[in-house]
């Protein structure tokens, strides 16, 4: 069996301390640029200082934040371009897709957009993914920076360089790494964030405590109450050490050839649910919550940790305001829909399992991930188990 484990690493994760704002780098060599977190930055000019200048920008967002946001980046941003355009596209995961994609190219061609205009993403993870792949595309490579606005979108999906759109067989299974110039984390966009889409931002704040730093799996639990009020010294210090830990695995594997692919803890179940069920009607991050505690289930079942941090983690999801069942689409349709997901190698399923080797065999239990294959039969035990 195959696996990769952080607890190989040759690179150290710095310590957990509880922190909030940062300048958070990603080393990539020519590609390397910095995660920026704090309040009130979005609408200083002095955040942007050595972002790229072009005659033009684009300023990409939705019809929920462009009226909220929009205005107040524009203005920031104006002394570096001539001209600054806003396109608002449809919200929602449902419109991830190559027609809304297209409404991009559209407003870039019809505005005459050259190789050096600047694309801003301006949203959460769906404007976010939908944008770096545009920017990816249009005349093989244009410069974007991310302006995230939800929790899920800061924590995780705007860092790292993955940009993609969905399609009905399989969730982001067209796209393109691809590198932005800079993250903008303004904090103070959380005070318009629903209910549900900050619970849906927790769920990829508590992957990285099994998958990385139980230390901040602790102080999760600890502070889950205050960060579901929105307490912004909590949430500070969550999204910095979210940043820190996604930008250390991504500096020692940015393309996902390895390490990177237990940044996917949860999500192998989660993307199954979202499709399975059709794009929107779960929250990416209420799929992953929910995945989270499946692939908690097929790691216990597996020896790779025990029935205790399984209940442990359960609990904390549920505090979390996330689902910990999953919708009932039958056995072999999450079967068939997980083996066309990304790690995937020659329709056989990859999982990310909690741990760096079963217990027996002396593994260490939370704290680290392995990708790894598991028995059908397994699988069909773990949902029989875990769905309504």
């Amino acid at each position: 069996m195959t696996s990769t484990s952080t607890s190989s690493s040759s690179y150290v994760l710095s310590p957990f301390v509880p922190q909030a704002t940062a300048v958070v780098p990603i080393d990539l060599g020519d590609r390397s640029y910095d995660i920026v977190i704090g309040a009130g930055l979005m609408g200083q000019a002095a955040t942007y200082q050595g972002c790229p200048k072009a005659a033009r920008a684009l300023i990409v967002s939705n019809t929920t934040v462009a009226p909220l946001y929009a205005q107040r980046l524009q203005a920031a941003i104006a002394s570096l371009y001539r001209a600054v355009d806003v396109l608002a596209l449809p919200d929602g995961e449902q419109y991830k897709d190559s027609a809304t994609l297209n409404l991009i190219y559209d407003q870039l061609l019809g505005s005459g957009a050259d190789r050096k205009t600047v694309l801003y993403a301006l949203g959460g993870g769906v404007v976010g993914d939908m944008t770096g792949f545009a920017a990816a595309c249009y005349m093989r490579g244009v410069p974007f920076v991310q302006v995230p606005t939800t929790l899920l979108a800061q924590v995780d999906s705007s860092v790292g360089g993955k940009t993609a759109i969905n399609h009905p067989l399989g969730k982001n299974m067209i796209g393109a790494f691809y590198q932005p110039q800079r993250v903008v984390c303004d904090l103070d966009t959380f005070a318009t964030l629903p209910d549900r889409e900050l619970s849906a931002g927790l769920a990829e704040i508590i992957k990285y405590g099994p998958i990385a730093d139980m230390a901040f799996f602790d102080w999760i639990e600890t502070n889950i109450a205050g960060l579901r009020a929105r307490d912004p010294e909590l949430l500070a210090i969550a999204v910095r050490r979210s940043c820190e830990i996604k930008a250390w695995v991504v500096g020692q594997d940015e393309k996902e050839s390895g390490l990177r692919a237990i940044l996917n803890f949860g999500h192998t179940f989660g993307h199954a649910i979202e499709a399975g069920l059709g794009y929107g009607k779960w929250l990416h991050g209420e799929g992953v919550g929910c995945g989270m505690v499946m692939a908690a289930h097929l790691s216990q079942r597996l020896g790779w940790i025990d029935a205790a941090f399984v209940q442990r983690l359960t609990r904390l999801i549920e505090a979390a305001g996330l689902p910990t069942t999953g919708p009932d689409l039958g056995a072999e349709r999450y079967l068939e829909l997980m083996r066309v997901d990304k790690k995937s190698e020659g329709g056989a399923i990859k999982f990310i399992l909690i741990g760096n080797a079963p217990l027996a065999q002396g593994g260490t239990g939370a704290g680290c991930a392995t990708t790894a294959p598991a028995p059908d039969e397994v699988v069909r035990e773990v949902l029989a188990a875990c769905i309504q």
